[in-house]
């Protein structure tokens, strides 16, 4: 059972009821307009845009000055089993003080901590010298290809240019704020198919087997260092994900051999670079194939500076300790942000729960996430301040 002081908070309160809104992904089950609800109502100019099946958000507060813009997904992983879980997946029930409900962590109580930042926000500050702006989707989880990707695109031709993007992805470790995301490796899946010629296994001279003939190749391949890594980023890597060939029968020499792999590179490798690589060590090997690349995002690195020092200090000023910045784990809708000149950081809750059964975030996390959120708002109003008055001195 809450008490009255989880019961009576902003941030738990708009959490649960997103929870409670079964977006399973692409769909938004209208949680997009329960937040546009509390946007309008702080001043926020909204637009809805729906594109394929998926519904996004852009809100805007402001009419001049660089552009800060939180940004989120309100759809969520499949539940898996229910009955595996403690408490129904939407009930969004909080249990010994924590609260359980798939989204908790990825990420609606990122978001809810967001709105109810801003909010605290803009009522200490109605005028503030840049504008606020939430970009919201409902295709993270899923294929992710008309979500933020053509939100970004939609921007652009109107001429809209995010400077500063808060993505709530949980990036904590171990506690709240330990560590924040600076960055992401780029990400790049080649779909290859080594063909043969299929025959009878007892008479090999008459066929010509793919898989043979590409053992030799995937152990340089998965060999390959593409590079040393820097600073930031650990050294790409490269993961053979899916192989396959033959017919299921004992005695039939398969005609090809499909291998799906796929590289998390860090900003050292270039996508030409890679594809160069992979390339001649197919023609060093004389393989006949068949190969398609996919290019699931660029990598990105926001260095130190005005929007880095901010989230420092507003995770200092709550937690008491200093977050450590991190490029790892996979990817997120950062990597649609980032190209377009945007800083992007990434910080949010816990993440050791995500898509598992009985995901779930401490209340008091969520508490003092949005304290962080709106602190981070309060520093850059402070720097920004600082710099109007410098500039005119």
């Amino acid at each position: 059972m809450m008490n009255s002081v989880t019961q009576s908070d902003a941030t738990i309160l708009l959490a649960q009821a997103l929870i409670r809104r079964a977006s399973v992904t692409p769909d938004d089950a209208g949680c997009q307009h329960l937040l546009a609800e509390r946007l309008a109502a702080v001043g926020f100019v909204i637009r809805h845009l729906r594109f394929g099946d998926v519904d996004n958000l852009w809100a805007v507060h402001g009419v001049a000055g660089p552009l800060f813009c939180f940004a989120g997904h309100t759809d969520v992983v499949p539940t898996g089993e229910t009955s595996a879980w403690s408490q129904a997946p939407f009930a969004a029930n909080i249990i010994g003080n924590v609260l359980i409900g798939r989204g908790s962590a990825d990420m609606k109580g990122s978001i809810a901590a967001m709105v109810t930042a801003v909010e605290r926000f803009l009522a200490a500050n109605p005028n503030p010298p840049f504008r606020l702006a939430f970009l919201i989707t409902s295709d993270e989880e899923g294929v992710a290809i008309n979500g933020t990707v053509k939100v970004i695109d939609w921007l652009t031709i109107q001429g809209e240019q995010i400077d500063w993007c808060l993505v709530g992805e949980p990036s904590s470790r171990e506690r709240l704020g330990d560590e924040y995301k600076i960055g992401r490796r780029g990400s790049i899946t080649g779909n290859l198919v080594i063909h043969g010629k299929q025959g009878h296994v007892a008479y090999p001279h008459l066929a010509d087997n793919p898989v043979h003939r590409a053992a030799p190749f995937l152990a340089e391949l998965t060999a390959i260092e593409w590079d040393q890594g820097n600073t930031h980023f650990p050294p790409s890597t490269l993961q053979i994900a899916n192989i396959h060939a033959g017919t299921g029968a004992n005695n039939v020499i398969p005609g090809e051999l499909q291998v799906q792999f796929n590289l998390r590179f860090n900003t050292e490798s270039t996508v030409e670079k890679i594809q160069s690589r992979v390339a001649a060590l197919l023609a060093q090997h004389q393989l006949r194939h068949t190969l398609n690349w996919s290019l699931s995002g660029q990598p990105f690195l926001t260095r130190q500076g005005d929007f880095v020092r901010a989230v420092e200090v507003a995770v200092t000023r709550i937690t008491g300790q200093k977050p450590l910045p991190s490029t790892a784990g996979g990817t997120s809708d950062g990597r649609f942000i980032a190209p377009t000149g945007a800083e992007v950081i990434e910080l949010g809750p816990l993440n050791a729960t995500i898509h598992q059964i009985d995901e779930q975030v401490p209340v008091a996390h969520l508490i003092d996430l949005s304290k962080i959120y709106a602190a981070v708002l309060d520093q850059l109003f402070v720097q920004s301040t600082h710099d109007l008055f410098k500039n005119r001195g």
